[in-house]
């Protein structure tokens, strides 16, 4: 799927250009929506999808993760397993049982949504966003701090416990960024980088096209 070229337009977000940015994330993903995941609905409508999960997790869970980080850049909320499955009906028939994200799939999605929103915070802070960031951090340590009270309670929770290993991590890394800048003030800001020109080294990828 082409889920990452949203989160990828995402990190170009700055103080200047957000409802820019924004805009054209959302247009990417309504074009993954309608492309690929309209697809899947459509060849997976009618069967035992939940069957099937391990053809398909991998590229719903990244699905959610660029559906979720658009959303709390828009609105500072997250996306509800309920309002993804919603708009999954509409593109299904009706007369068969229509394709449903499962709970895992989405936590498994929004715990990889805590490392973009990692590198968000920094980008933010390097911008001079601050209070932003302060935000993310505070958002990012609610949704772990909910997610270690529900893991445990699951049946098949391999997965989610490494990926709760991960996202503590970023949940650590925003903090010392934020506590740093209270500290230390404007002087830290420069040693995380500018985000004038941004590094895609960690999708694995050395540039994006637009």
């Amino acid at each position: 799927m082409n889920s990452k070229k949203v989160i990828f337009q995402v990190h170009r977000i700055s103080k200047v250009n957000k409802e820019e940015v924004l805009s054209k994330a959302e247009n990417d993903l309504a074009a993954v929506v309608n492309q690929y995941i309209g697809k899947l609905v459509k060849e997976l409508q009618g069967t035992d999808f939940w069957k099937l999960r391990r053809a398909y997790t991998f590229g719903v869970q990244e699905y959610v993760e660029a559906a979720t980080l658009c959303r709390f850049c828009k609105t500072g909320t997250l996306l509800s397993l309920a309002e993804i499955n919603a708009s999954l009906l509409a593109l299904s028939d009706k007369s068969v049982e229509p394709l449903q994200i499962n709970v895992l799939d989405y936590l498994l999605g929004v715990a990889d949504l805590s490392g973009e929103l990692m590198r968000l915070a920094i980008g933010r802070i390097s911008d001079g966003e601050v209070e932003y960031a302060k935000k993310i951090c505070a958002f990012v340590r609610d949704i772990y701090r909910e997610l270690t009270l529900v893991v445990p309670l699951m049946d098949d929770n391999s997965e989610m416990k490494k990926k709760m290993e991960v996202m503590l991590q970023s949940v650590v890394k925003i903090e010392n960024a934020c506590f740093s800048v209270h500290v230390r003030g404007s002087e830290y800001i420069p040693l995380l980088g500018s985000s004038a020109d941004p590094d895609y080294s960690f999708f694995g990828a050395s540039h994006f096209d637009q």
